[in-house]
């Protein structure tokens, strides 16, 4: 049955994507070809389009397609103008013949990307800009052609927002370089990067490779569309905002030359996005790099550097994409103190008795969170580390549990039916003491165990260690 309605969901969606791109006419741009894969694609466009054919690979058939399925995929709220996700198949089986002569004659315009607002770990607020779903569908597919021309030159030590590069790849090579005795980091912290990339500076970059002017116009237009908060358009005199699919490959084309310049002098290193680690051997070493690529940053690329969070210090002493490491040789992998507090903040969220919703539920929400987070941070190299964490985890369930229960009669009563005696059922179900130690006591670890929680669905951190 599973099987039967998985064959009907792949041809449901063969045909959105055979009426949002109809074949072409042989009279208009390239007809895409039937049956090719996404590799296949890549491999056929490794080279950069002929001078000015780049739009036309852009509205390519098999391009967009495959952009269609990536914006389906990381689904995401709507626009300015309200179309979800769900929508954007029959708007472009309706209006994908307009759209696509707009994108070839240079004539389409991007709508304002809406301002949304998410607090940082450490304090302040993060600006997204979020573009209509039709505008991500269309960034989407540029981006799909500046990667496979521009990935290629990029360097080893860049790992964000590449095909087959991740963080954890960043984080082991700068474990692998303290290892080799490298054990002072020049750690960069660049001040609002995407607020800050200068639009003309990246526009000339893109130039040197890029000579269709209809894309360099629309890459453009992306960049000044303006920002709407409160009913109000802000014009975009710089930067590139988060929230957009365009926005990483432009923000790696941008500091592409940090990275040149930084091999070009020998340095071990490693970037992911905007957080940059430069490894040395001393403090000396590290201060004197410091100031140099803060110069380099400032005068050439135009950007600044926060100098409050920027430092020179030793590895374990700072952060690095959600982990530290320790000061043995060869060092490990730990969880940053922030990454801990974030994740008993998040659990405590999901945990919380004003939530009022049953224990099933909320084990199911919890869950959910921790299969993603196990998935990052199960890297880690401290085993003892998730070990707490979940008990912890568990000593809050079973406080919330208890709390849940309310009164001594209906405790008793639980305790009773979950197999404790009758003495210790009553002893504990008395008790004056808070919800916090009580969770902690032989008789709700017995009542409310290990085995109980993962009954319910609790995953495991420590499996993933």
């Amino acid at each position: 049955m599973s099987t039967q309605r998985d064959s009907t969901t792949d041809k449901r969606q063969k045909n959105q994507y055979r009426l949002a791109f109809p074949e072409e006419s042989r009279g208009a741009a390239p007809m895409a070809f039937e049956g090719g894969t996404e590799s296949e694609l890549a491999k056929r466009k490794a080279e950069s389009p002929t001078t000015e054919q780049w739009m036309e690979e852009v509205c390519e058939r098999e391009n967009c397609k495959q952009a269609l399925r990536r914006v389906k995929a990381n689904k995401g709220s709507p626009g300015i103008d309200g179309m979800t996700v769900e929508e954007l198949s029959g708007h472009l089986k309706e209006h994908w013949p307009v759209i696509r002569e707009q994108l070839l004659n240079g004539t389409y315009t991007p709508q304002p990307v809406k301002r949304v607002e998410i607090p940082k770990p450490d304090g302040g607020v993060r600006k997204l800009g979020i573009p209509t779903v039709l505008d991500r569908f269309i960034q989407q597919a540029v981006m799909q052609v500046l990667q496979r021309s521009w990935d290629g030159t990029f360097s080893e030590h860049s790992y964000g927002f590449r095909p087959r590069r991740s963080a954890h790849q960043a984080v082991e090579k700068a474990q692998q370089y303290q290892a080799e005795g490298y054990r002072w980091v020049v750690d960069l912290d660049l001040e609002k990067f995407f607020d800050r990339v200068n639009h003309d500076r990246l526009l000339a970059k893109i130039a040197e490779r890029v000579s269709d002017k209809r894309l360099l116009k629309l890459i453009r237009a992306f960049l000044r569309a303006g920002v709407m908060e409160n009913g109000l358009v802000s014009p975009a005199e710089e930067g590139t905002p988060q929230g957009g699919p365009l926005s990483p490959v432009l923000s790696n084309i941008v500091l592409n030359e940090l990275d040149q310049e930084l091999e070009r002098r020998g340095h071990r290193f490693t970037r992911y996005a905007d957080d940059c680690n430069i490894y040395v051997r001393s403090r000396r070493a590290g201060e004197r790099v410091m100031s140099s690529v803060t110069r380099l940053l400032t005068t050439k690329l135009k950007l600044r550097v926060n100098s409050e969070k920027s430092a020179v210090a030793r590895p374990w002493e700072r952060k690095f994409l959600g982990f530290s490491f320790t000061n043995h040789k060869p060092p490990k992998r730990r969880l940053a103190p922030k990454a801990v507090a974030r994740f008993k903040e998040r659990v405590r969220e999901l945990t919380s008795r004003t939530r009022g919703i049953s224990l099933v539920r909320m084990v199911h929400d919890l869950a959910k969170y921790l299969r993603g987070w196990i998935g990052y941070f199960g890297r880690c190299e401290t085993p003892e580390v998730l070990a707490k964490l979940e008990k912890w985890l568990r000593r809050r369930l079973r406080s919330m549990v208890w709390k849940q229960w309310k009164r001594g009669t209906t405790r008793y009563r639980e305790l009773r039916q979950r197999g404790i005696a009758a003495q210790d059922a009553a002893k504990t179900a008395g008790s004056s003491d808070g919800p916090w130690h009580l969770a902690n006591t032989p008789a709700l670890k017995i009542a409310l165990s290990n085995a109980y929680f993962a009954s319910l669905g609790l995953p495991d951190l420590t499996a993933h260690g």
